[in-house]
């Protein structure tokens, strides 16, 4: 408090060898001077009594200043504000109580002037033109002592220091008191920004921005704006919304869609004298759009296939590839590939599993490939589901089925099977002794051929050919009809004088051999053989003394199986021819060139030799051969 005391004391010191600073229109009088000596003295006394009761504990945010009766009260330290915004002056006045207050005025004081200029008066509007409108007293009634002012719609030229000066009457005259104490206000660039309040934003849902502009202040209301701007687009207004200003507040009502969403909507503050002020936020709309997947897709064998699916939301959805097997839905196996040459040794199954998107990418395909393949979304607690048919278009060799050997008179029923996609054309047919082709059966896929009552003459090679995209492929099985041995009744035996001759004939496919087992006994005996297609006549003669046995056994073999006949032996040519009808003379012919033969044995026995080792039947079953031996 001494300080401030001395403060004062050299201020009115000062004041008294300068001359007492003044308005434009106060004139410097000896009796000024008299004033000064006065206040001067009156300072000196109120300062020493306030010292000695003022309270250590006091603020030291306000420092109070005493002259001649008139204190005042004002914010201590600079007053600092922002360009286009308010300023206040916070200010508490006490004075005698022989005067009485009619007006104040505020003066603003530069170093460069020695008048302080007039930017205020409680009573009058003539003031300086670049502060007119923007001063006002925060309590009109100046009784209440509280001479504070709002200084409004700031602007840096409005830097600098205050000073007030109180009007009315004393002792029944005018008087009018300035006081010394001066508030200091600094006015910088304006850098506060207005407050933007965003909503939780949804696709649809109408909603409604704030923006408030800074500073509390009553002066003139801001101009605000709003635009907005996609990524590296220009500035534009919002289109289809209603905004609504009071006084420092906007709003901005608008439907937001998924086109507002990642974009910057700017509130932009205008304040007077061309200063102004902006925030920026960027706008998050909850929003899905529809699934985006890869088509049903075709894809050649050992070819890549590449599914993807993914879907355009906020916040971004979670996207995974499932495939069925079976009943089951397994998720496709993601496999981190590291390089190209992996990718072209490996088939494996690789997926990207990202939120938005999935891509699932599986090299050298195979059939197995094929299928259904399911993309699943899970979206907040929305699930979406997608699905994609992948055919793999493929070719295998054609494979037959059924047995190749058929027993005569039975059904021929071979399949060919040509697995690929798409199905292709399969055509059977028959390979003619010329080359020729005969077409029996065609189908789709899977060809089957089937022939009735088989004949040794279906015998032969069958063809199955695959027709697939321009593409052909054959395959070849051999047909054999077969006959198991069957002895025919037409056999027997025939005893006379000792000779016994036997006549087996036996039927069979391949054509089969006629054995004696008779001739294991005897090392002296002839015979003939004849073959007419699928059957063999075979005679043996023998001489026997007396027989040992009613009846003769005849056995017919084949690669198929074997048949045993045992021939009953006649005795009397008549009742044989009888059994058999026209077979006696057939018979005695050939008893009779079988004695031809014997004695041509005799004389040529080499010859002889050859014809006991050749075969019973010729390679060619149609053409018909008589031996003898």
């Amino acid at each position: 408090m001494f300080d401030t005391c001395a403060l004062l004391f050299g201020q009115n010191l000062l004041h008294i060898s300068q001359g007492f600073i003044v308005t434009e229109d106060e004139q410097a009088t000896f009796f000024n001077i008299r004033v000064k000596m006065f206040v001067l003295i009156w300072s000196i006394l109120l300062c020493l009594v306030t010292a000695s009761s003022a309270d250590p504990g006091a603020s030291a945010m306000t420092e109070l200043q005493c002259f001649f009766g008139f204190c005042i009260s004002l914010s201590e330290g600079e007053i600092t504000a922002d360009a286009g915004l308010c300023a206040v002056i916070h200010c508490s006045f006490t004075f005698a109580p022989d005067f009485e207050v009619s007006s104040a005025a505020w003066y603003k004081c530069n170093q460069s002037e020695i008048a302080c200029r007039e930017i205020f008066h409680s009573k009058k509007n003539k003031v300086q033109l670049h502060f007119r409108g923007r001063v006002s007293l925060l309590e009109p009634d100046l009784n209440q002592r509280n001479c504070s002012i709002i200084i409004n719609d700031l602007d840096q030229s409005d830097s600098g220091t205050y000073q007030l000066r109180v009007n009315g009457s004393r002792n029944k005259g005018p008087y009018e008191f300035t006081f010394k104490p001066k508030a200091s206000v600094s006015v910088k660039a304006l850098t506060q920004k207005p407050t933007v309040e965003v909503p939780a934003l949804t696709e649809g849902q109408q909603t409604t921005l704030t923006c408030t502009a800074p500073g509390l202040c009553s002066g003139s209301d801001p101009i605000i704006t709003w635009t907005w701007r996609r990524s590296a687009e220009d500035d534009s207004y919002i289109t289809g919304n209603i905004t609504t200003t009071h006084g420092r507040n906007s709003s901005l009502t608008f439907t937001p869609s998924a086109k507002h969403h990642s974009t910057e909507v700017t509130c932009k503050v205008n304040f007077r004298g061309n200063k102004s002020t902006q925030e920026t936020v960027t706008l998050n709309v909850t929003y899905v759009k529809e699934m985006k997947m890869t088509e049903n897709i075709s894809v050649k064998e050992r070819d890549t296939l590449n599914l993807t699916c993914s879907i355009d939301s906020f916040p971004p959805a979670l996207v995974m590839w499932q495939k069925p097997f079976g009943k089951n839905v397994q998720n496709v196996i993601e496999v981190n590939l590291q390089n190209d040459t992996e990718l072209l040794n490996r088939t494996e199954t690789t997926i990207q599993v990202d939120t938005g998107s999935a891509t699932v990418i599986i090299y050298n395909v195979t059939a197995e490939h094929s299928g259904q393949y399911i993309c699943t979304v899970e979206y907040i607690n929305n699930t979406l589901m997608g699905k994609v048919d992948v055919k793999v278009i493929y070719m295998r060799e054609p494979v037959i089925t059924g047995d190749r050997r058929v027993k005569r008179g039975d059904v021929l029923n071979l399949t060919c099977s040509f697995d690929s996609f798409p199905p292709s054309v399969i055509i059977w047919a028959k390979l003619g002794p010329s080359g020729t082709n005969t077409n029996l059966q065609n189908d789709t896929g899977s060809a089957t051929l089937v022939i009735h009552d088989m004949t040794a003459d279906d015998s032969g090679q069958y063809m199955c050919t695959g027709q697939y995209q321009g593409k052909t492929s054959t395959a070849y099985v051999d047909i054999t009809v077969f006959l198991l041995p069957e002895i025919q009744k037409s056999s027997g035996c025939v005893s006379r004088s000792e000779v016994l001759t036997c006549v087996c004939v036996s039927e069979g496919l391949p054509l089969p051999t006629i054995t004696w087992p008779l001739l294991d006994k005897h090392t002296e005996y002839s015979g003939t053989y004849t073959v007419s297609k699928y059957t063999i006549n075979r005679t043996i003669t023998v001489k026997v003394k007396e027989l040992s046995s009613t009846d003769v056994q005849c056995v017919s073999t084949n690669e198929y199986g074997e048949a045993v006949e045992n021939l009953i032996i006649r005795t009397s040519e008549k009742s044989f021819a009888q059994e058999n009808g026209g077979f006696s003379a057939i018979l005695l012919t050939i008893t009779v060139v079988s004695l031809i033969v014997n004695i041509l044995v005799i004389i040529c026995l080499l010859f002889l030799w050859y014809v006991t080792t050749a075969p019973f039947y010729t390679a060619d079953p149609t053409v018909q051969t008589t031996n003898t031996y």
